[in-house]
């Protein structure tokens, strides 16, 4: 089928930037030693399927127009596809390249730092922080008399990856751009102005809403427990498919194996200590000089002329092997030692 693109209209240029993309990670990624953060590596991976939509991918993605974030259908529709979705859809390669190319800067350095569950909480809840202070900031706006933000479609990866400089730039200190030292905290700011002057058709609400995403997560991040409780608990949710996968593949190697040896476990009566043997009924270890288990009366296995032995002298009213009842072996056992 191609390579195709999350625009609804099909451009036989699609795909130029992605070489250049790959040797950006190549470089990162490559050498021996580097650090490789995987989930920035899924991020760029999961955001580069969406937008170019490979063989049948391109039948399964919903198209562009129906997750493109629009305050207006999303409050009175409720539709929380736009809200979600639209972050990992680009309108355009060039904006495509851009995001990807700073989250591959941002995301490594955060994700080597904080931890990759960590990271990968990060980025659930600035997704969500972003997109929920655009949505406030459009309302806002329309209030104001301003219509164009609540009914402006857009998409794209921006919003989180400003939130990422934010929280990157957070402990740093002073930042040397065009030979001028700027304070750290003022970086991402900067960054939404030269996005703006690049691009002016990039949307400064959805941008905006990322910095205050990055902020806000700062300032709950630094909040009180409940709150270090619950990206705690986002992150253990994030990582829970990868350790669940990770114990199932160890079950089911370890239920291979066991099955392997249980015919012949099951068909043996239990080998003990040398010189001993174990009851199969009551797991009682008796001497090897006995036929007979001391403890239920159960006759030893591997001892078939005693076994019958044992019936016969036992007629009819003695109980065979597989007619002792957990209560006769209770019985047996309390008769033996005299409680």
């Amino acid at each position: 089928m191609g390579i195709s693109m999350s625009r609804d209209r099909y451009d036989p240029h699609a795909g130029r930037t992605l070489p250049l993309l790959a040797f950006l990670m190549l470089l990162k990624y490559g050498p021996a030693g580097a650090t490789r953060p995987p989930v920035t590596a899924a991020l760029i991976a999961a955001n580069a399927l969406v937008y170019f939509r490979p063989g049948d991918l391109d039948a399964l993605l919903p198209r562009l127009r129906h997750v493109m974030f629009n305050p207006h259908l999303i409050i009175k529709y409720g539709d929380l596809r736009r809200f979600f979705l639209s972050a990992f859809y680009h309108t355009s390669e060039a904006q495509f390249f851009m995001n990807m190319t700073s989250l591959l800067r941002t995301g490594a350095q955060l994700e080597t730092s904080m931890g990759s569950s960590e990271f990968a909480s990060m980025v659930v809840s600035l997704i969500g922080l972003s997109q929920g202070f655009t949505l406030l900031l459009s309302k806002g706006l329309l209030s104001l008399g301003n219509h164009v933000p609540y009914y402006h479609f857009s998409a794209g990866f921006s919003g989180v990856v400003l939130g990422m400089n934010v929280v990157l730039n957070a402990r740093a200190g002073d930042v040397v751009c065009f030979g001028v030292a700027i304070p750290a905290k003022y970086v991402a700011w900067l960054e939404l102005l030269l996005v703006q002057a690049l691009n002016p058709e990039a949307h400064l609400v959805g941008n905006v809403g990322g910095i205050l995403a990055g902020l806000a997560y700062l300032v709950l991040r630094r909040g009180t427990e409940p709150l270090d409780l619950m990206f705690s608990g986002i992150a253990d949710i994030v990582s829970q498919p990868a350790r669940f996968a990770g114990r199932l593949l160890r079950s089911a190697a370890a239920h291979r194996r066991g099955r392997s040896v249980q015919g012949h476990v099951a068909s043996l009566p239990r080998e003990t200590v040398q010189g001993t043997w174990g009851c199969t009924t009551c797991s009682y270890d008796n001497s090897r000089f006995t036929d007979v288990c001391e403890m239920c009366s159960t006759p030893h296995q591997d001892c078939g002329f005693s076994r019958r032995r044992h019936l016969q002298e036992g007629g009819n009213n003695e109980l065979s092997v597989e007619e002792l009842s957990v209560e006769e072996i209770r019985r047996r056992r309390l008769q033996r030692f005299g409680k």
